[in-house]
């Protein structure tokens, strides 16, 4: 045993300080380490959107906004519907086998949806991320072809879609516009961003 005094007050002040330091150090560590979990906006962006779809009437189209892009729902007229098949041989991927944005299994029609009358798509062209416009209009046009059955035109650089989102041939976008996972929870209730059942 040391014959050396003890000085108490010093010792008090040393652990004082220490476990000071320490509950500093905890509080400058909690804040850097919780900045790493996602923020509330972010979880938001990335979460499903739920869109009720019973005032569509054929013919029209709504956008709404998932992950920061413009989804367009659309409800085909039957005339639209029928329009598909006779542009088929005009198309560069009628089947949508191209992988670049897969087509989910449920659209892997003519009609590339679940239900033939409704139309959900990422309305951003596959070239350059313009948002194409809406021609729904039939017969020719400036920018169109003279059998246009009707679609979408990007004026950025041209590219043509039809009303199931397909691209035609020979144009600048490479790819069909992308079909976004989505499910019916009705009717008339879409959900987009999930497409299984929890």
């Amino acid at each position: 045993m040391s014959d050396t005094p003890v000085d108490t007050s010093k010792r008090t002040w040393l652990i004082a300080s220490g476990c000071a330091g320490a509950a500093g150090g905890v509080a400058v560590a909690v804040p850097f380490v919780s900045s790493f979990q996602p923020s509330e906006k972010a979880k938001a962006a990335g979460a499903a959107v739920e869109v009720d779809i019973s005032a569509l009437q054929p013919g029209e189209k709504l956008t709404v906004e998932w992950r920061g892009k413009p989804v367009w729902i659309m409800k085909r007229t039957p005339k639209q519907l029928e329009s598909l098949a006779q542009t088929e041989p005009q198309l560069a991927d009628p089947k949508s086998d191209r992988n670049t944005y897969p087509t989910p299994e449920y659209a892997k029609n003519q009609h590339r949806s679940i239900k033939p009358e409704v139309f959900v798509g990422v309305g951003i062209c596959t070239h350059l991320g313009c948002s194409p416009g809406d021609r729904f209009q039939t017969g020719p046009q400036p920018s169109l072809p003279d059998d246009w059955h009707g679609g979408f035109l990007c004026a950025c650089h041209g590219s043509t879609f039809d009303v199931a989102g397909r691209v035609f041939k020979n144009k600048p976008a490479p790819d069909n516009l992308e079909v976004p996972p989505h499910m019916y929870l009705s009717d008339t209730l879409l959900l987009i961003g999930e497409d299984k059942k929890a």
